[in-house]
């Protein structure tokens, strides 16, 4: 049977890479003696797979992975387990028994919501407030992506599917897919260059508040977080 997990990660956890982290579950999966399913050959691994790699740096309160489990008892019973294993600052939030035909979590991944903030707390300069709405009014939002092969330079715009500004506070609901995944640091750092203001992406700290799938069309997105996509009813 197919379960999805959620969980959260803060603190010194941030600098845990993502392939760290799934060595870290795989382990806690042992530890907390979860009926996690094995493949099969000479080497057999536990079926996992990751929504979304975090960044490292990045906090999360949305992040997700499916696993395969021989039996699944109870909900509460396994997330109590889990959680008592846990290190400090990684969290699990939900479990969520999914459908047999229910598309895995990485191939769902549509959208994500950020918050980003100041490490120190401080605040956005009024240079950048001033502009933010002329910035997100423009009809392109331009972006140079470099990349291992080459340089690009991309429009962010059509990924932005909405944003909120406050004085200490940026958040954005933006495209995750792997057609057009884009980080909330690289809209804030096209915001500063529009404003001539340098721009170090070390000042923030960067937090998934959750992680989306689409149950609409690409002319009218609906997205529903993906502890809810694919999930059997309690």
């Amino acid at each position: 049977m197919k379960v999805r997990i959620k969980f959260s990660k803060h603190g010194p956890t941030k600098y845990i890479g993502h392939l760290d982290m799934m060595r870290y579950f795989q382990k806690c999966m042992r530890r907390a003696e979860i009926d996690i399913k094995y493949s099969g050959g000479y080497s057999p691994h536990q079926i996992m797979s990751f929504a979304h790699p975090l960044g490292v740096g990045m906090e999360t309160d949305g992040d997700y992975f499916d696993i395969e489990m021989n039996s699944f008892s109870d909900k509460e019973d396994i997330m109590s387990r889990l959680n008592a294993v846990m290190a400090t600052g990684v969290r699990i939030l939900d479990i969520s028994l999914l459908d047999d035909k229910a598309p895995n979590a990485m191939a769902s991944v549509a959208a994500a919501l950020y918050k980003v903030t100041f490490e120190n707390g401080d605040s956005f300069l009024p240079d950048i407030l001033a502009r933010v709405e002329q910035f997100f009014g423009q009809d392109e939002i331009l972006y140079t992506k470099e990349t291992k092969k080459n340089t690009l330079e991309v429009d962010l715009k059509p990924h932005i599917y909405n944003y909120s500004f406050s004085d200490k506070e940026f958040e954005c609901l933006v495209d995750a897919s792997s057609a057009g995944n884009i980080k909330s640091t690289q809209i804030l750092e096209a915001l500063y260059a529009y404003c001539n203001v340098a721009f170090d992406k070390n000042d923030f700290l960067v937090n998934r508040v959750e992680t989306f799938a689409d149950a609409g069309n690409d002319e009218l997105h609906n997205f529903v977080p993906l502890s809810n996509w694919g999930k059997i009813n309690d």
